[in-house]
């Protein structure tokens, strides 16, 4: 096992790599989408709006594991198990730094009308790198 400090799985979540959040459905079925995911001051992060499912998830049951890999090699990835909170405060702020990441604009451009985002820290309990190929 290893930490976010390791500088591979570091450089996994510093690049703009699309990760693989799952939850917990209400029937114990795991619910998966894909998320930006941010690795700020050692505190690792995604981000969503209030009432969509995986969210709601997550207020249920605070359970996630994160998977992050490079979409050139699936064969390395970093997975982290944890538990998330919810941080309605900065969440607007760091969606804006998730679309400087990923897009290169300085203001997230498919925020809706009366859309309420939630950024979700999440405190790891696993943390594992894989590298082959």
């Amino acid at each position: 096992m290893t930490d976010l400090t390791n500088p591979q799985v570091k450089e996994l979540f510093d690049q703009p790599h699309h990760a693989v959040a799952s939850t917990l459905n209400e029937d114990g079925s795991i619910h998966s989408v894909v998320v930006w995911i941010s690795l700020e001051d050692g505190e690792l992060a995604v981000n969503s709006a209030v009432g969509r499912k995986w969210p709601n998830n997550l207020e249920r049951d605070p359970r996630i594991t994160v998977v992050v890999y490079p979409g050139d090699n699936p064969y390395e990835y970093a997975e982290v198990r944890g538990r998330a909170t919810a941080d309605l405060e900065d969440a607007g702020d760091h969606v804006n730094r998730l679309a400087k990441k990923y897009l290169n604009q300085d203001e997230y451009p498919f925020r809706q009308p009366g859309e309420q985002r939630i950024k979700y820290v999440i405190e790891p309990q696993v943390v594992r790198h894989q590298k082959q190929g």
